[in-house]
């Protein structure tokens, strides 16, 4: 059948209660879920007379059967229970040992209740006696028994009826009749199902105890049944026993001491790990065991007993160290198996805490599995110190290994952010960006979350706890911030270089961005302003850090006592009243002060001074310019040169041919000027115009000549053809006309 009938020893020979095999096989048959739905069948009969046979063609369980080849002998020892198979409802079976003894048939009253119980008497191997005849003796026997047995004041006039269902059936015999006895098994075998169905063999359902109760009502009855027995030995009987019990089981123990298979096994187990080990080892503890139990056979089961557990425990005291080393060899090679598992995963870029469990599962299934080689059978040992060890060195090395992952990962993503932010910020200081501040909160914060968008991905594979994950998230943040206040300093140690190009940058550059030619009209006063203003908002804007966009004074500060110049009317004015004799900024922490306001004052007069030669240098050119683009003489000479040249002016009228030349010599005079761009030359100062010019005038010169007489040319030839085109076009007409 596939149904399993779970047959547990309840009882055994000692008269010990097996309450953990009794809560085991409760479990097995899962009896709670059928709270008074279900039977208790027992059988009691004489020694070897088939009572498990009986039991096993019946409710198909599987109680051991005595072996007809081996002659009588008791084979069911103690109580043994199970389940039906295939009986509806669910049905527990009791298999008693066998008994002669009228006092182990005897019921007792007190642990019947007033529900009435059925005693079905099955009589085997049924002969020609008729069946009513056998019944009517049986009967009065027990009726015989019931009168004789002692029963408490208040029941001693109740009828056996009162208590009991008697009934009465028999059976062909199993060894010469077996199929008819099988055949009358199973039509035995369905008076027991529905057997609690009002009528059934367990009808009455009075005072039934629900099934989850089960095991504390089997324990109190037998509890109340040892209480009323009396198995007291004589005294020189268990003496005996105990001296040479004690003394076989010494013999056995030296004899283990010096057995050549323990040493080799345990000189083994010292140099690594043995194959088998817990085989091997029960198979040496089961040699000197049963060799005890054989000598010591006919003494008193209760001393030889102890005394047997008395050589098993020194016994397992002597192997235990050997157990030990072959824990702690599986202990390293799990270990080992974790390190290179985890080492594997995470080259194949798997998440850390995925990898470290399924390591961790895989290393720990391998500790266990292997563990079953190395038990052994004797001893309830369990590996659970050493595989708590275990784990202890798997988290400690997953954590020294996460630690270096995460530093490795921290160290990358500062990288990145210095890389992001250095140059950049850098640059920003270097360009001319109207709001410098505003564009370095802008990369900062891009950048910063970028990174730490990134972070938080690499880390979820770590599986952090949030309080974790949140410091470092706060940590790359602020090493970010980090980055930036040391780039920040670092370039305000560079602050007079910056402002000095900055400077040079918008007064030697116009609007364009092409270099300021000094010609005399620009002002000079107002471009060393705006450049002074430009530099003076770079120094404004290094004297502190801005990251959280507060809003602060120091540009204000600075532009009113730097740019604007304070007017000193009273030069008794103690310094403390000026806002730049202080070493903080109004509004500004101490930790966000760069530059302090001392520092600016000092800078900004180091400044003044080394641009000065630059606006010096500027003033001298446009004065050279002026000087050099003066071409006009002075008024009065212009005066004089009319008063005097009048008569000559005066021929030049009267002469239309000098006004001419005059005329002719004044547009080549235009042509030649504009061609070597005189103007030009000269604004680069007069030798060096001079010496372009004479390199210059003679190709210029021919080069006009030639243009003029290539343009000469051109009028000529077109007059001719001019000329010829007429005559062709007068006999054009003529011969056209059409033939008469």
């Amino acid at each position: 059948m596939g149904e399993d009938c779970a047959a547990t020893q309840l009882i055994d020979v000692n008269r010990a209660f097996n309450v953990d095999g009794l809560d085991r096989f409760l479990k097995a048959v899962k009896l709670a879920n059928y709270g008074l739905s279900y039977a208790v069948v027992s059988i009691i009969g004489p020694q070897s007379s088939g009572k498990s046979t009986l039991l096993n063609h019946l409710f198909g369980t599987n109680f051991r059967e005595m072996d007809a080849f081996k002659g009588r002998s008791q084979t069911t020892k103690g109580i043994w229970i199970a389940k039906g198979v295939g009986i509806e409802p669910c049905t527990i079976i009791l298999d008693l040992e066998g008994t002669d003894a009228r006092e182990r048939g005897e019921a007792m009253m007190r642990l019947f209740s007033p529900r009435k119980t059925t005693l079905l008497f099955v009589i085997r191997d049924k002969t020609k006696t008729p069946l009513e005849h056998l019944e009517q003796v049986l009967r009065e026997d027990i009726q015989k028994i019931w009168d004789t047995v002692y029963r408490p004041q208040a029941h001693k006039e109740t009828l056996l009826s009162e208590f009991f269902n008697v009934e009465v059936t028999a059976l062909a015999s199993y060894e010469e009749k077996e199929e008819l006895f099988k055949e009358q098994v199973a039509q035995l075998r369905q008076r027991f199902f529905h057997s609690i169905a009002p009528g059934g063999l367990a009808g009455d359902r009075r005072g039934v105890v629900p099934a989850s109760g089960f095991s504390i009502s089997v324990q109190q009855i037998w509890k109340v049944i040892r209480e009323n027995k009396d198995l007291d030995l004589p005294a020189h009987k268990i003496m005996v026993a105990t001296v040479r019990c004690e003394e076989i089981a010494n013999e056995k123990l030296r004899c283990l001491t010096s057995d050549k298979g323990w040493l080799a096994l345990e000189a083994s187990v010292q140099a690594g790990s043995v194959s088998g080990f817990g085989r091997k080892l029960d198979s040496i503890l089961d040699a000197y065991l049963s060799e005890y139990d054989m000598e010591t056979f006919y003494f008193d089961d209760g001393v030889r007993t102890a005394k047997r557990q008395q050589l098993e425990s020194k016994a397992l005291h002597l192997v235990h160290p050997a157990f030990q080393a072959m824990l702690g060899h599986l202990r390293s090679k799990a270990l080992d198996k974790f390190k290179n598992d985890l080492e594997r995963s995470l080259e194949s870029r798997k998440g850390f805490a995925m990898s470290v469990r399924t390591c961790a599962e895989a290393s720990l299934l391998e500790f266990d599995t292997e563990f079953t080689d190395v038990a052994i059978q004797h001893a309830d040992w369990n590996a659970s110190k050493i595989r708590e060890k275990l784990c202890h060195d798997i988290e400690a090395h997953a954590a020294s290994v996460r630690g270096v992952k995460l530093s490795e990962l921290k160290a990358s993503y500062e990288k990145k952010i210095t890389e992001a932010l250095v140059q950049p910020v850098e640059s920003l200081f270097d360009s001319a960006a109207q709001d410098i501040w505003a564009s370095i909160r802008e990369l900062y914060r891009h950048e910063t979350e970028n990174a730490i968008s990134g972070y938080s991905s690499s880390l979820a594979g770590f599986e952090l706890d949030q309080s974790t994950f949140d410091k470092m998230m706060a940590d790359l943040k602020n090493y970010a911030r980090g980055v930036v206040v040391r780039k920040i300093r670092e370039e305000a140690g560079k602050v007079l270089i910056h402002m000095k190009d900055r400077f040079s940058t918008v007064f030697s550059h116009d609007k364009d961005s092409m270099p300021r030619v000094w010609t005399g009209k620009e002002d000079v006063r107002k471009i060393t302003e705006e450049a002074r203003a430009v530099a003076l908002k770079l120094l404004a804007a290094m004297a502190a850090i801005r990251l959280d966009d507060q809003p602060d004074k120091i540009e204000n500060i600075l532009s009113s006592s730097l740019m604007d110049g304070p007017v000193i009317k009273n030069r008794t004015i103690e310094a403390s009243r000026d806002p730049l004799a202080s070493s903080t900024w109004e509004g500004v922490p101490p930790e966000n002060t760069v530059i302090t306001p001392v520092q600016c004052k000092s800078i900004w007069k180091q400044f003044k001074v080394e641009t000065e030669y630059t606006v010096s240098q500027a003033i001298s050119s446009q004065e050279a310019f002026k000087h050099n683009n003066s071409w006009l003489p002075p008024s009065w000479a212009i005066v004089t040169i009319a008063i005097l040249g009048f008569n000559e002016f005066m021929m030049l009228l009267r002469n239309p041919l000098y006004l001419a030349i005059l005329f002719i010599l004044f547009i080549l005079s235009r042509v030649v000027w504009y061609e070597l761009n005189i103007a030009g030359e000269f604004q680069n100062g007069t030798l060096s115009g001079l010496l372009a010019i004479s390199t210059r005038f003679l190709p210029s010169v021919m080069n006009i000549l030639k243009r003029v007489a290539g343009e000469g040319n051109r009028h000529h030839q077109a007059a001719q053809s001019s000329q010829q085109s007429l005559p062709s076009t007068a006999q054009t007409p003529r011969n056209l006309e059409p033939e008469m």
